[in-house]
């Protein structure tokens, strides 16, 4: 009987992961791309200065880039260095955690599509309601300083001007090798390495929620005060988009409203407590309360709107991270969920085994 216990649940694991790996595949490749294709001159180039449109601009950059907090945090501050204003630079730093292209691929995957197109919206929503409020009632101004681009995303460096020359010299066919190997070289192991620990705690605590907890149980969450719980709760703590989303997901199977799981996938990603520490030094004090205040706001607004909305239009919720389909899954999703296994094992191994033996 144990034996059997032990099958059930090695089964229901693997069938959680054949649910999303090859769109989670695939949207680390197009992130891969965009890194390839957007530097980070470009995005510099485009969000410095103080105008208005600079706050429109950033929450529209920020919303496909793949970027979590430990990398975005670096790039905020180096924007604002380079002369971006408040505005703007919280404007990029709320919409970019909270949606990637990788996390909306993952969204799609394993809940459904309304979910899927309210959650950059949101995230948008949230980063121009933060944005513009820091440019009306925030002129703090921090001391000058040197610039210095820094991440801890491997391989986001902008290219140099030596690099530049090289590539418009070169061949056709060398231009696009470049191209394939930078897209691939950031997705499946810099981008991979980076959200490995995370992504696998996320999958896990998902997947244990799906298994082990019985139905209804996060019921109670789904009232003001349940979605005040959890913006008080998300608020300090950090877990990337994509991490998010499986345990999102499973909650939602178990009794929670989409509502209250968009709070999560908002809140989660957006803030916690030791970037607000960093940039209070960069946008002030007010600055921090003003983007705490404006993702509450927004994540709020957005639950409740989202829960009417599924309950007025009886929208089922088809969740796609609890079916099971007829037949098994294709060779094709197999082999994703392999090779996905084993790109989160060499993240886990680069990020928190290998140093242990340092």
């Amino acid at each position: 009987m144990l034996l059997c216990n032990h099958m059930d649940f090695i089964n229901l694991s693997w069938e959680y992961i054949n649910s999303f790996s090859p769109f989670l595949l695939l949207g680390l490749l197009l992130a891969g791309i965009i890194h390839a294709v957007v530097s980070d001159r470009t995005i510099i180039k485009l969000l410095g200065g103080k105008s208005i449109l600079t706050v429109v601009y950033a929450a529209i950059v920020g919303v496909p880039l793949p970027l979590c907090s430990c990398s975005v945090v670096p790039m905020a501050v180096n924007l604002k260095k380079q002369g971006a204003s408040n505005g703007a630079t919280s404007s990029f730093l709320i919409s970019t955690p909270e949606s990637g292209v990788d996390s909306i691929a993952m969204t799609y995957a394993m809940m459904d599509l309304p979910m899927t197109i309210i959650r950059p919206v949101a995230a948008f929503l949230s980063a121009m309601l933060a944005g513009v409020a820091q440019h009306l009632f925030n002129d703090f101004e921090m001391a000058k300083s040197e610039p210095n681009v820094t991440s801890c995303c491997k391989g986001k460096k902008g290219s140099s001007n030596s690099n530049s020359t090289v590539a418009q010299s070169s061949s056709l066919f060398n231009r696009t090798s470049s191209f394939v190997s930078s897209s691939t070289k950031y997705a499946f192991v810099n981008l991979i390495d980076d959200m490995a620990y995370w992504m696998t705690l996320g999958i896990v605590a998902g997947l244990l929620i799906n298994y082990f907890i019985p139905e209804n149980m996060f019921y109670h969450l789904n009232g003001v005060w349940g979605k005040l719980g959890i913006i008080l709760i998300g608020i300090p703590m950090y877990i990337c988009a994509s991490s998010t989303t499986p345990l999102a997901a499973s909650l939602v199977l178990k009794g929670m409203s989409p509502g209250s799981a968009m709070i999560l996938l908002l809140v989660g990603p957006a803030t916690n407590l030791a970037n607000m520490v960093v940039l209070q030094q960069f946008i002030g004090k007010k600055g921090v309360v003003i983007n705490v205040l404006s993702i509450s706001i927004v994540a709020l607004i957005m639950a409740f709107g989202i829960d009417y909305a599924y309950e007025t239009f009886e929208l089922p919720i088809n969740f796609k991270v609890g079916l099971h389909h007829e037949g098994g899954a294709s060779l094709f999703t197999h082999l994703c969920s392999i090779l996905l296994v084993i790109l989160l094992g060499k993240g886990l191994y680069k990020s928190k085994i290998k140093p242990l033996f340092n």
